[in-house]
């Protein structure tokens, strides 16, 4: 089970991978940065927000402060202690909480400033990383198109060595062919083909004709010498020369 889990794991990677588009990646991870930027920046503003809002509040109070100050003048000036004693202790009390107010209003400040800092920062990392992503990009697809130009090249290699095969095929058979025709050619001016019945002659048949040639021969020969024989003994007698009386002549 374990194995099968292991070889699970191992084609789902591979689809995975297959699947996976790193520009896909790389923009799904600058829109995250995006948002973690802008909520940096909401926390930024909600900060100085609350520093404002502290700033207007110490703003009333010290306007308060300022006029139970007022208050206890006139009415020290006027005989009313009680009256100065009064706005005093309202002033002291409006101090205390002037106070708390200021430290606060720090605090609060000084959150800001890391805040912006680190807003700044992280907008100066958000940029290098479109820069980056975008330099990717270009690559990968300049890759991926070289890619699929070799792929396309590769294609049309096996493509034309397919071709070539069937080129060198039919020049095989384009020889073979013109071979046979040419001994077919040789065949029939030799009279080999002659036969249309589809039988060839033995030797022994092919001997007796070769001797009935020949004395076919003989005997236009010999026709040939007995007519040329003939041809002279009729030239003998039209000149008066028997050739019976050659001989009593010789003999006289």
């Amino acid at each position: 089970m374990k194995r099968m889990g292991l070889i699970f794991r191992a084609k789902a990677n591979k689809a995975l991978d297959r699947a996976e588009d790193p520009r896909e990646t790389l923009d799904y991870s600058y829109q995250k940065q995006l948002e973690l930027l802008q909520k940096v920046r909401r926390g930024v503003a909600d900060v100085a927000t609350s520093r404002k809002r502290l700033e207007l509040q110490l703003n009333e109070l010290q306007k308060k402060s300022s006029t139970y100050e007022d208050q206890g003048r006139k009415a020290l000036a006027l005989g009313r202690e009680d009256l100065a004693r009064e706005a005093l202790s309202r002033r002291a009390a409006l101090q205390q909480q002037v106070t708390d107010l200021e430290t606060q209003h720090q605090t609060l400040q000084g959150e800001e400033e890391k805040l912006t800092l680190a807003s700044q920062r992280l907008q100066a990392k958000v940029d290098a990383f479109r820069t980056k992503k975008e330099t990717i990009k270009a690559t990968y697809t300049a890759a991926q198109a070289q890619t699929k130009i070799g792929e396309a090249f590769s294609g049309i290699s096996e493509e034309m060595g397919d071709v070539g095969m069937a080129i060198q095929r039919a020049e095989d058979k384009t020889e073979q062919l013109r071979a046979r025709a040419g001994a077919l050619d040789e065949l029939m001016a030799s009279g080999a083909l002659d036969d249309q019945s589809g039988l060839q002659k033995d030797d022994i048949q092919a001997e007796l004709d070769r001797l009935s040639g020949g004395t076919d021969v003989e005997l236009e020969l010999a026709r040939m010498k007995a007519e040329l024989a003939g041809g002279t003994s009729q030239q003998a007698i039209e000149g008066g020369k028997q050739p019976e009386d050659r001989p009593r002549m010789d003999k006289q």
